[in-house]
């Protein structure tokens, strides 16, 4: 049984949440479309509930004490929650929703052209797609379940692997007409473009070339694949890229390979969700789709 002493109202956190979002009680009312003097009393009547000041009043300023820095960083999150559950609820009350944090390039060039698929084969249910870049807990993320790359480790979470990562170099036509490459060799005073998380994917490269790679690489560190494609559609340098990811680019005429494409990388690509939601249905029917897409080789896009 919860106890109400440790449940303030809504109104109560809506105007505690506002006035440290905002810093400071004038633009919290004008947001909230109330009073000053009742948010004002709204604090107050939070303070008096939890037993706790939560700001230190000065020259007629809120000042939020450390306890309310650590009181916001929990309310805002289960704010957060609340608001998605309402949105999913109001906008799909039969079908289910799918909350799925998903990396960057790989959901817009991946995930996203194949959705609609997954979508006309489930009915009322809906996916919300949200940007993650490294692991986070299933206990303080809204999320139902995680793509991410690397070597299917997420900590207490069941997995489902999805396909291999295979690289391909590539370059842009131009960059290649006035630098030559007829071997691995070739490229070691070159620009070579680099993904933060995958420091060793060009040593990889050179080995799959069968060709050491160079002592030290003369590269870039770019954080997206995104901004990788288009530094080398822009003469930059050289962009190592997952095949999914190359193809694209190569068919359309913006890239063009460089020697032996699709050799294999260092790591793989997963589903993870928290196995205390292994009776989601958005879930399972989202987890089967894609064992189905991985079976039938869809991580290779026709060009």
């Amino acid at each position: 049984m919860r106890q109400r002493r440790f449940l303030p109202n809504l109104g109560l956190l809506l105007a505690f949440d506002a006035v440290m979002r905002s810093g400071s009680v004038t633009a919290a009312a004008a947001e909230l479309g109330l009073t000053q003097s009742t948010v004002s009393r709204l604090i107050q009547g939070l303070e008096t509930q939890l037993g706790q000041a939560l700001f230190l009043r000065h020259k007629k300023r809120l000042v939020p004490t450390q306890a309310a820095a650590r009181y916001f960083a929990d309310v805002s999150g289960a704010l957060d929650l609340i608001q998605r559950a309402s949105m999913s609820l109001i906008a799909n009350p039969d079908g289910g929703s799918l909350d799925l944090a998903v990396l960057p390039t790989f959901g817009t060039r991946w995930l996203a052209p194949r959705l609609p698929d997954f979508l006309s084969a489930n009915p009322g249910v809906s996916v919300n797609l949200a940007t993650r870049f490294a692991m986070f807990s299933f206990e303080t993320e809204p999320f139902d379940a995680m793509i991410y790359f690397g070597k299917g480790d997420w900590p207490e979470a069941a997995h489902l692997k999805l396909f291999d990562e295979s690289l391909t170099a590539c370059a842009s036509p131009g960059f290649l007409a006035r630098h030559p490459i007829a071997s691995a060799e070739a490229l070691h005073d070159k620009l070579l473009l680099q993904l933060e998380t995958r420091p060793t994917a060009w040593e990889s490269w050179f080995r799959g070339q069968g060709a050491a790679p160079p002592a030290a690489i003369n590269g870039m560190w770019l954080d997206q694949f995104s901004m990788m494609i288009q530094a080398a559609i822009s003469d930059l340098g050289v962009a190592l890229l997952p095949d999914y990811l190359a193809r694209i680019e190569i068919a359309g005429g913006r890239l063009r390979p460089i020697l032996k494409p699709a050799v294999p990388g260092p790591g793989a690509y997963w589903l993870a969700w928290p196995r205390s939601k292994e009776g989601l249905r958005p879930l399972m029917a989202f987890r089967d789709w894609l064992s189905r897409h991985v079976a039938a080789g869809s991580d290779r896009p026709d060009p």
